[in-house]
């Protein structure tokens, strides 16, 4: 159930994307023999168009199935929790028997069980979903299926957890004629040029990055096969014009001989796709054979977990990665042709001025195409917050994705992070709208005279913030540390 309406910055990016988990979850409940339809909350206007359904189709069972592939349903929004509940609530007013899965569920099951729902499916969805659906439709006992958390006596009772699945060719596949392609296609022609849609072909990440959240899937990584992901991808180009694809995999990529088989695979079919993904950099490097086959296959753009520019923020995090190879990933994906995107983290526990400092110096200079900035945000179930969970407040939650609150003590308030936040974006425009007017870089649509608007629009906005987190330092003798790049 995420809203985009709700989350003012994404829904000014206009990306949005169809909840692919949902599809997943439909087109199993529609295996098992289930009149089904979707309500996408996606482009929804609010819980009232929820409503509308309701009352419009009356169905006996509601399932509130989050997608669990996005990542931005892994950050547990506050707006979208209360959505969620309300949607529970009507759902029962209308006399449904309501299941949920979402990672805040999974997390914090008791919300929603008090708001009405019979069951919250703990982790990965589908069997569980099938064992539960099937008992209801057939009045069989279900209170013993793993994977359910429930009341019993006003207690939260959790079943035993369930194994994940292991074998995802045999899941059916997503039941994509269930959605409305078209008001998503209409906002990415408008927006960006061209229509996105998104495919998954893993689930889990092995790694143990201490900050991630991993509540559906789990530190694993189990894959589709290579047949599997290019039929679907076909499939969505020939009959619903798809242009480009996001995959959406924590980790792209990590079985040898996969990549390989999968641009084998594209080339014989003739099939000429775009596609980003999610990488590691000591992934990037590991097989120059592999990113050859990618950027043949039609890589376009790597979003890279980088994180932090200083190699002693990154042992921290347990990245398990040195600023060498975030060095090298970033001009292996360069000479490949393909686009380096990386991911910032500010904020981490004991981060100093230096290590921002190193953090800007990384960007300015290698010069990605473009970077997703974050502060560090303790999710339940990570050592990052086990580490800060007794200090921190009332709030435990953003409100939005860029909330950008950081909820536990840390070197420099919450508004610092905010400016500094602003100051690296704007600081990023710059460089890039200046590297495409010198013709050190390529623009991304229109050419100079866009790079030389962004420049001038990005100018104000930096020196803003800059004077912002002058003003937020707790420390003023660090404060040129910290702007001095």
């Amino acid at each position: 159930a995420y809203y985009y309406r709700l989350d003012p910055k994404q829904w000014q990016a206009g990306k949005p994307y169809p909840p692919l988990g949902s599809l997943y979850a439909a087109g199993l409940v529609r295996s098992l023999g289930f009149e089904t339809r979707v309500f996408d909350a996606g482009l929804a206007g609010s819980e009232l168009d929820f409503l509308h359904r309701l009352e419009r189709e009356r169905p006996a069972f509601v399932v509130l199935q989050e997608d669990g592939f996005n990542y931005l349903t892994k950050m547990c929004l506050e707006r979208m929790r209360e959505a969620a509940l309300q949607m529970v609530r009507l759902a029962r007013a209308c006399g449904a028997r309501v299941a949920v899965c979402s990672s805040d569920a999974t997390d914090f099951p008791e919300p929603y069980l008090r708001a009405g729902a019979a069951v919250v499916i703990r982790g990965e969805s589908e069997a569980t979903l099938a064992d539960v659906l099937t008992a209801w439709r057939d009045e069989r006992a279900w209170v013993d299926i793993a994977g359910l958390a429930y009341l019993d006596e006003d207690r939260v009772v959790r079943s035993p957890a369930r194994a994940p699945i292991t074998e995802l060719d045999r899941l059916p596949a997503p039941a994509w004629d269930l959605v409305d392609l078209g008001p998503y296609r209409e906002i990415w022609q408008r927006r960006h040029g061209r229509f996105s849609l998104n495919v998954a072909t893993t689930r889990g990440c092995p790694y143990a990055c201490n900050w991630c959240a991993k509540p559906l899937y789990g530190k694993r990584y189990t894959v589709r096969s290579p047949e599997q992901v290019v039929d679907e991808m076909q499939m969505l180009v020939r009959q619903h014009s798809a242009e480009h694809f996001w995959i959406t995999d924590d980790l792209f990529g990590l079985k040898p001989g996969w990549v390989q088989r999968f641009a084998a695979l594209v080339s014989e079919r003739g099939l000429d796709l775009r596609y980003t993904i999610q990488t590691r950099a000591d992934l990037v490097l590991r097989s120059a054979d592999d990113l050859q086959a990618m950027a043949r296959s039609g890589l376009e753009t790597a979003w890279v977990g980088a994180e932090s520019g200083s190699q002693r923020v990154l042992d921290a995090m347990d990245k398990g990665i040195t600023r060498e190879q975030i060095d090298g990933a970033v001009q292996a994906l360069k000479q490949q042709g393909v686009k380096p995107a990386l991911f910032l983290q500010f904020g981490y526990l004991g981060e100093t001025a230096e290590d921002i400092r190193l953090t800007q110096q990384m960007v300015a200079q290698l010069l990605p195409d473009d970077i997703g900035i974050s502060v560090s945000y303790p999710l339940p179930g990570t050592v990052f917050h086990d580490r800060v969970k007794a200090q921190m407040g009332s709030k435990t939650h953003w409100l939005h994705s860029n909330d950008l609150d950081l909820m536990f003590p840390g070197t420099f308030s919450p508004a610092f992070y905010r400016h500094l936040h602003a100051y690296t974006a704007r600081r990023f425009q710059v460089l890039r709208s200046w590297a495409v007017l010198c013709g050190e870089a390529l623009p991304r649509r229109r050419g100079r005279l866009r790079a030389l608007a962004s420049l001038l629009r990005a100018v104000p906005a930096l020196l803003r913030a800059r004077i912002g987190m002058w003003r937020e330092q707790r420390a003023p003798a660090s404060a040129a540390a910290v702007v001095s790049t």
